[in-house]
């Protein structure tokens, strides 16, 4: 019997030329796919005709079908996983899988690819030597200026990810918990046709921005003013 394999497989986060030749390898020669949503992945396998069999996995039921899984990767079945955007386990399902195949003894086979964390990062125009990355932000007003007061105390470049619904606000926190001159970079639609690099401080970015109906995937880059 074959050995089976995990692979966990970045995909684009926009332009779907930015998926690397690996990948489309990798997802054609598989047997199955674990996919976040289906429906999206579809799109992005008939752009390569790609016909391999799916199933959902996502945060509804990966303590559900983790075991499932990964028995079948047992018993000699080749499985990729992939999330709509971007690589597996970063603010995306799939932690839960690769620990729980790092528990039996299955070693994930890592497929990377574009980052929109790498990409804003880059992109922004701040120090970059050293940066941490949060992912979202703590929806509730107090943790998250907790966790914006952390940032300033640690001193370096944070990336975050935010709902388009909370841009605004977000920025007034920063200002209010980091500083009004915080320098930030607002990345939103990377890679994709209406791509924006909002650059600025982030008092002044709210300000200009208050009644914007902000729409798409969006990454703050925040560089903490010191004194």
């Amino acid at each position: 019997m074959d050995n089976g394999a995990l692979y966990i497989v970045t995909t684009p986060i926009g332009n779907l030329e930015d998926i690397t030749l690996r990948a489309l390898r990798i997802l054609g020669e598989v047997d199955l796919i674990a996919a976040e949503d289906t429906r999206h992945t579809r799109k992005l396998l008939s752009h390569f005709e790609i016909s391999t069999r799916m199933v959902s996995y996502h945060i509804h039921n990966e303590h559900r079908k983790t075991e499932q899984l990964l028995d079948q990767i047992d018993d000699g079945l080749k499985i990729a996983m992939v999330s709509d955007a971007g690589t597996p386990g970063i603010a995306d399902p799939g932690f839960l899988l690769v620990r729980e195949a790092v528990k039996r003894g299955i070693e994930p086979i890592v497929i990377p690819g574009v980052s929109s964390v790498i990409f804003a990062a880059a992109v922004a125009g701040l120090p970059i030597d050293k940066f941490s990355f949060y992912g979202f932000l703590p929806v509730k007003s107090g943790r998250k200026a907790n966790t914006l007061k952390k940032i300033a105390e640690i001193g370096y470049t944070a990336v975050i990810f935010e709902s388009p619904h909370r841009i605004t606000k977000t920025l007034n926190a920063i200002a209010n918990e980091i500083g009004a001159e915080t320098p930030v970079a607002v990345v939103r639609e990377a890679t994709k046709l209406h791509e924006e690099i909002l650059r600025g401080p982030a008092a002044e970015l709210a300000a200009t921005h208050a009644e914007r109906k902000w729409k798409g995937e969006c990454v703050i880059v925040i560089s903490p003013v010191t004194p």
